[in-house]
């Protein structure tokens, strides 16, 4: 399925997703934190979905504009907003691939947390990542999500163990290309190698200032983590954190996260 009607019919599961997976969504922000410039700046929210991270980092003063092509995440977005008593600056319809109806360096920071799990093209991907950077400010903080190619397989060991024996090709497939382009299950999507990451953004334009394994060594067990409050929680989160910038685990989370400058 492609992505925009995907997100359409599952639009509340995916509010619901980084509830249920508190690990990745704490840790990112975490990482947002460390780098993104202090409120009230600007930040464009590409691709985000129902506004998880547009509507937290709104409560805490940033001046927020999201963007999405699922006009469901974006009603969803919309209500979360007002039941969270925040105001976002603007919610668009639009692709990553397009973003002309913004003018260029508007913003001091763009979140692209989800459009590059969905372009199966380098091309493509290079196109968003291009198109991020140039509605950034000199000197802008890019903030860039994937899906790395081993979370599938985690996934299906969890939910289908016969799975690996049954479809042998096709998860050749996603080991040797990434592409994932089955009818069905996951909308159509690319999972990364993770040494690909770096390379892909600097060839783009950006300085590397870090990259995050944002499970750590949780990834697909941080059910019962995600249960945990207070100090508890927030020491798993700081473990994490931690770990997820080892190189060495970079393939053990299910998402990595990438904090890039832009630089003429």
């Amino acid at each position: 399925m492609e992505a925009e009607p995907f997100y359409d019919e599952y639009a509340p599961q995916e509010w619901e997703r980084l509830g249920r997976h508190r690990t990745e969504f704490g840790v990112s922000l975490r990482a947002i934190h460390e780098f993104l410039p202090q409120a009230p700046c600007s930040v464009l929210d590409v691709g985000g979905g129902p506004g998880r991270y547009a509507i937290e980092l709104a409560r805490q003063g940033y001046q927020v504009t999201l963007v999405d092509l699922s006009r469901e995440n974006l009603k969803i977005a919309r209500q979360k907003a007002g039941e969270a008593q925040v105001s976002l600056v603007d919610l668009i319809h639009a692709n990553a691939l397009d973003l002309s109806v913004i003018g260029p360096a508007s913003f001091s920071a763009v979140l692209l947390m989800g459009p590059l799990y969905h372009l199966l093209s380098f091309r493509e991907r290079v196109q968003a990542i291009h198109e991020a950077r140039r509605v950034l400010q000199p000197g802008g903080r890019l903030f860039a999500a994937f899906i790395t190619r081993f979370a599938p397989f985690r996934y299906m060991v969890m939910s289908d163990p016969a799975w690996l024996a049954e479809n042998p090709a096709y998860a050749l497939q996603l080991l040797e290309t990434g592409i994932h382009d089955n009818p069905t299950g996951f909308a159509k999507a690319y999972y990364v190698h993770p040494n690909e990451v770096a390379p892909l953004m600097e060839g783009c334009g950006l300085r590397t200032l870090s990259l995050v394994g944002c499970e750590g060594v949780l990834a697909e067990f941080d059910d019962q983590v995600s249960e945990l409050t207070g100090k508890a929680w927030e020491a798993w989160v700081d473990l994490n954190y931690k770990l997820g910038q080892d190189p060495a685990l970079y393939g053990a989370s299910d998402h990595l996260l990438y904090v890039g400058e832009k630089f003429d």
